[in-house]
């Protein structure tokens, strides 16, 4: 009896220790209401205000065709990934100054997480993986 009750609470630690635990897509997808003003993702997303950010991870800045991107943005050669949209999304201003993206930033990690989460799920073509 111990020795599946000491199986059944490995089990658990592992999956509360599990990355699929600490991001949500579902709140990722709540957060996302906070740029869909300005953005889109999915098939058929369309450049508004901002790009649209399908396959944003791995991509370059300034590199979606057809969006007018600022001289600050196209010059900041970076390569997004979850760490730096991390950094950008606490306060855009501060990780690219010049950068024409009014939007105040989201503070919280975990909410950061999560709508990466959101957004890992596009490919470049706006497919769900």
């Amino acid at each position: 009896m111990r020795l599946i009750a000491s199986a059944t609470l490995l089990a658990l630690a592992a999956m509360a220790a599990s990355p699929a635990r600490a991001q949500d897509v579902s709140a990722g997808e709540r957060s996302w209401n906070k740029c869909r003003a300005c953005h889109q993702v999915g098939e058929g997303a369309k450049n508004l205000v901002g790009p649209q950010l399908n396959g944003l991870f791995g991509r370059h800045t300034g590199a979606v065709e057809g969006y007018s991107y600022s001289t600050a943005n196209k010059g900041a050669n970076i390569t997004w990934d979850e760490a730096v949209f991390a950094e950008y999304i606490k306060d855009p201003k501060a990780k690219i100054p010049g950068t024409k993206m009014v939007f105040a930033g989201i503070k919280n990690d975990k909410e950061i997480a999560d709508l990466t989460a959101f957004l890992k799920q596009f490919d470049k073509d706006g497919k769900k993986l």
